[in-house]
Formats: structure tokens, C-alpha cells, sequence
């Protein structure tokens, strides 16, 4: 197998930390591991939730990490402070091709709309054939059963091809997304936009 070369890794999460400590400790888990194999962090530039956790677990070992904050959330109780590298950008549009753009993959940690909505333009993207770079799923404590339940009834009623299914790669923890991550390259079925369907 191939193994991809990931100098930056894009992480989408939550700007909460949830009631599960578990969350916390999947987040610092993964700043450690980024650090500790020169990785650097591409984030949303926030000092709240998992957002902030991760980047503090980053710095904290001695990694790098760069921000992109769009300019209305750009307040002292949102931004992160202490980061290697800060981008101020004029909306949530520029901020997600900023990011893209900046990453050689991206990961997805536990979070609500934001974090979906990020993960998912970039899964489209790639769908689309706009990229090639890995994306994952970190199902820590299971919470992403159900949205991995749903694909898989996308696929079953024929909205979703198994190859496009198989763009999001999951791990229960951090060793085992980051092997995927790094020994995955995605290849889409397009052929759907020949054909008028998905």
C-alpha cells in the first residue's frame, strides 16, 4: 500500500468539549500524536471546546499550528492567542477553501452543525474530483454510529456508490485513523455525473 505523505492535517470539531471527558482526552490524543510526527494543525483559530483542546495539546509538544478565522468570530473570547499562524479571512466561504487548501487531509472529531458542514464540502469536493486528500472519522465513543449508519442506507437505496462511500475512513482512535489517513489515496466514482444520478 501507498503511504501519502501528510505534513498538515485539517481537523473540523466541536467548539464545545462535550459532557464526556472522553472527547477531551481523544482531542489532546491527537495534538500529541501531530506533534510528536511533525504534522501540522489547520483549524478553525478558535480557543474554545475541542478546538481550543487540540490546538493547546499541538502546542503544548512542541508542533505547529495555523488558524483560520473568518473576521466576525475574530474576538478576544473565541481566537486562540498562541498560535504558530493566524489567517484572517472575510467570511466562512474563504475560511473553508483557505483550509483546504493549507491541509493534506482532514479529520473530523466529535462536533455539531459546524463540523458537519465543514467535513461534508470537503467530502462533496473530493467526490467532485476537486481533491484527492484523505478525510476521516475519529468515532471516539461511538459518536459517529449513526452518521456512518446513514451512509450506508445511502448506499443501500442507490443515492451514494460504494466508492464514494469509502471516501470517509473511520478509527475508534487516533493510531488507527491516522494509518488509514496515511495509507489511503481516495479515488471517487464520478461516473454519476454522466449518468444523472447520486
Amino acid at each position: 500500500m501507498l503511504q501519502m505523505s501528510i505534513r498538515s492535517i485539517l481537523v473540523y470539531c466541536g467548539s464545545a468539549s462535550g459532557e464526556n471527558p472522553v472527547y477531551r482526552n481523544a482531542a489532546e490524543e491527537l495534538g500529541k500524536y501531530l506533534a510528536e510526527k511533525k504534522i501540522k494543525l489547520v483549524y478553525g483559530g478558535g480557543s474554545i471546546g475541542l478546538m481550543g483542546i487540540v490546538a493547546d495539546a499541538v502546542l503544548k509538544n512542541g508542533g505547529e499550528v495555523t488558524g483560520v478565522i473568518p473576521g466576525f468570530l475574530n474576538v478576544k473570547e473565541v481566537r486562540h492567542q498562541g498560535l504558530t499562524e493566524m489567517h484572517v479571512v472575510k467570511s466562512m466561504h474563504e475560511r473553508k477553501s483557505l483550509m483546504e487548501s493549507l491541509a493534506d487531509g482532514a479529520i473530523a472529531l466529535p462536533g455539531g452543525f459546524g463540523t458537519m458542514d465543514e467535513f461534508f464540502e470537503m467530502l462533496t469536493w473530493s467526490q467532485l474530483g476537486l481533491h484527492n486528500k484523505p478525510l476521516g472519522i475519529l468515532n471516539v465513543n461511538s459518536f459517529y454510529d449513526h452518521f456512518l449508519a446513514q451512509l450506508d442506507v445511502m448506499v443501500k437505496e442507490k443515492f451514494l456508490s460504494e466508492r464514494n462511500r469509502a471516501l470517509v475512513l473511520e478509527g475508534k482512535n487516533v493510531l488507527e485513523l491516522m494509518n488509514k489517513i496515511q495509507n489511503t489515496i481516495p479515488v471517487a466514482e464520478k461516473k454519476w455525473l454522466e449518468k444523472g444520478n447520486e
